[in-house]
């Protein structure tokens, strides 16, 4: 077993594991997506608990194996725990870490798409910011991330949803969550995501349809 390593990430998925632990899957800023595993993070008194959880962010401490790490220590700095009360925002959420798993890829950088999906899950925080407007910002700059975006809208649409899509296209990600827009220019941008995403991602999210069906949203 190699030296600890200490990154900084968010749990994405975490699943049961042999009697007592769980297997994690982390977004990392310095190594990407990994795989590892809590020893006894199910059993009661373990100080894994609170860190196994999907939305858990913060500095995660790894023994490094052959094919997965293990979990030494856990400082997390954000729960999220606001949706354990929001099922909305929670779903809204779920959503999010799904796409980030589906995007990112191991051993490469992660630092733009963590700070997206952090980004993100804070602006469903916020009472002033739709559901909704956040999770067609976040659909659309990871495609942008990814390198899978058209510059222009591909469909026709009126100036405000043009410069909502040019916006979010060339905002830097701390500024991503700092407008809103009324509801038909939310319909208009949202179509053009939906066209986006049919032309990049042929992917279906079970969390997204969880989503659409507990919202009615399109």
């Amino acid at each position: 077993m190699r030296d600890c390593v200490v990154l900084t990430g968010m749990v994405l998925r975490a699943a049961p594991s042999g009697e007592g632990d769980r297997r994690l899957v982390l977004l990392t800023r310095e190594r990407g997506r990994i795989t590892v595993f809590a020893r006894g993070a199910r059993r009661q008194g373990s100080p894994f608990l609170a860190a196994c959880r999907p939305f858990a962010f913060g500095r995660f401490s790894l023994y490094e194996g052959r094919d997965a790490y293990n979990l030494q220590t856990a400082e997390v700095t954000a729960y999220f725990e606001e949706f354990s009360s929001d099922m909305e925002g929670a779903c809204y959420g779920s959503y999010f870490l799904e796409v980030a798993e589906y995007f990112v890829r191991e051993n490469l950088d992660g630092t733009e798409l963590l700070t997206l999906v952090y980004q993100s899950l804070r602006a469903l925080l916020k009472d002033a910011i739709p559901n909704e407007l956040v999770r067609r910002v976040f659909e659309l700059k990871a495609l942008v991330l990814n390198g899978e975006y058209t510059e222009h809208p591909p469909l026709e649409t009126g100036d405000s949803a043009a410069y909502t899509w040019e916006y979010v296209v060339t905002a830097p990600l701390n500024r991503l969550y700092t407008f809103t827009v009324t509801e038909e220019v939310l319909k208009e941008f949202g179509r053009c995501v939906d066209e986006a995403l049919c032309r990049f991602l042929p992917r279906k999210f079970r969390s997204l349809e969880i989503l659409k069906t507990m919202t009615g949203i399109p």
